[in-house]
């Protein structure tokens, strides 16, 4: 059996390099840790940390096409981070302009969570600690 350690990175394709560099590291305090221009791809990427710890890849690709979120479809289904203080984050993420779900409890852990979503529509969890 294939023995894995853990996830290495998320690959997110941005329609606006800028304005999700922005979103995940001034809106949701990612580090840019290093960023590259690919002049053969005519291609941004960024590198993400969160708390020192290297996350996601951020790109720009031309004519990228647009990510089917809704209605939900077939494979990767959203990105989940854990806060401390759900209310706390909720009221950060909508003083920064960000439109966010009504909190939800989850049935089966008890636990409160919402969604959101990135520039580009990619929907984007939070759930309390």
């Amino acid at each position: 059996m294939l023995k894995l350690n853990n996830v290495h990175h998320i690959a997110i394709i941005a329609a606006d390099y800028e304005v999700s560099k922005r979103f995940y590291c001034d809106v949701l305090g990612f580090q840019l840790q290093s960023e590259t221009y690919r002049a053969e791809r005519a291609s941004w990427k960024g590198d993400l940390a969160l708390n020192g710890v290297y996350l996601i890849e951020l790109f720009s690709f031309p004519d990228a096409p647009d990510r089917l979120s809704r209605p939900e479809a077939l494979g990767l289904r959203h990105l989940a981070f854990s806060v401390d203080n759900l209310a706390d984050a909720v009221t950060s993420l909508t003083n920064a302009g960000v439109e966010v779900e009504p909190i939800r409890r989850d049935a089966l852990t008890e636990k409160q969570f919402t969604f959101f979503s990135d520039p580009d529509g990619l929907p984007l969890e939070l759930y309390e600690a």
